[in-house]
Formats: C-alpha cells, structure tokens, sequence
C-alpha cells in the first residue's frame, strides 16, 4: 500500500467514525440540556435578614418591592426585556448556577456574635424544571462558591438598579 492509500485508510477508519460520534453525542446534549432560555419562564429574587426577606423581585408579574434608605417600602411594576432575561439567563449558566447547592447557609453561628447577616433566594423557573437556591451572605463553605453566588446576585441586583432608573427618566 502506497503512503497516501495509509492516510486516507487512517482518515476513513479513524477521523469519520470519531466527527461522526462528536455530531451525534453534541447534537443530543444541546438538544436535551435542562436550561434553556427557549423555556425560561421567570425568575424570582428575594434578599433581606432571614425573619424578614421583604425586598423581592418577581420577573413573571414584574413586582418589584424593596427597602430604600429611609427604610420606607417601595412598590413598583417594573417587568425585565428579553434581552435582561438573557444576559442573567446566560450570567447564571457561565458561573455554574444550576450546580449550586440549593442551600448554602452558615454552620457557624458563633463566629458573627448575634448580627444578622443577609439572605438571598435566587429562583429561576423553566418549562420542565426549576432551580432555587438560599444563599446566606455569612456562607463559610467553599470560597469559589461564594464567589460565583456574590457575583451572580451583583450582576442581579446592578440589572434592577438600571431598569429602574431607565423607568424613573
């Protein structure tokens, strides 16, 4: 056999059958991945001391009710864009949220002296699933984890801070 009849064996008996299997195993992951936006139906936000999570944010009804600076109640009807769904659709998928434990709250009290720290509840709703997490801001676990969830409620609560201030001009 000549050396190009070899490559072109090698390539036919080796190359195909592996570009073949990569198609099909991907095309299957995509297709049945648990969280698509294609089935996104809302997202709920909640954060406060644990006896009172009084700030929330429902994207399905667009209610919006937060504790200002004054410790006056705001109310305000305040519905996300596609495009905000997204970005936070996409934020939650590129830091890992669906592999978040759905509760992450301190094993120790004693090392914050009685002061309350805060709390989040973080809920995103499909079509075929849901994923909800309680994360308490004194969380002592693992500090990557930590990390993802701090960053995932900034880019949330800095989303809420600039459609409100869009619907207040």
């Amino acid at each position: 056999m000549s050396d190009k009849a070899k490559k072109i064996f090698v390539i036919l008996t080796v190359g195909v059958p592996f570009l073949l299997y990569c198609v099909y195993y991907y095309s299957h992951m995509i297709k049945n991945a648990p969280y698509k936006f294609s089935e996104f139906k809302s997202f709920t936000f909640k954060y406060g001391t644990p006896d009172s999570m009084v700030n929330v944010y429902n994207s399905a009804t667009g209610a919006y009710q937060y504790l200002n600076r004054h410790d006056s109640l705001v109310k305000l009807n305040m519905p996300l864009g596609n495009n905000n769904l997204l970005y936070l659709h996409r934020k939650a998928a590129d830091l890992g949220f669906w592999d978040f434990p759905s509760v992450e709250l301190n094993t120790d009290s004693a090392k914050f002296k009685g002061q309350k720290s805060l709390r989040y509840y973080i809920e995103f709703n499909y079509e075929r699933k849901s994923k909800k997490v309680l994360f308490d801001e004194s969380f002592n676990g693992d500090s990557r984890l930590k990390d993802a969830n701090e960053q995932l409620i900034k880019e949330i609560t800095k989303m809420l801070n600039d459609v409100e201030e869009k619907t207040k001009r």
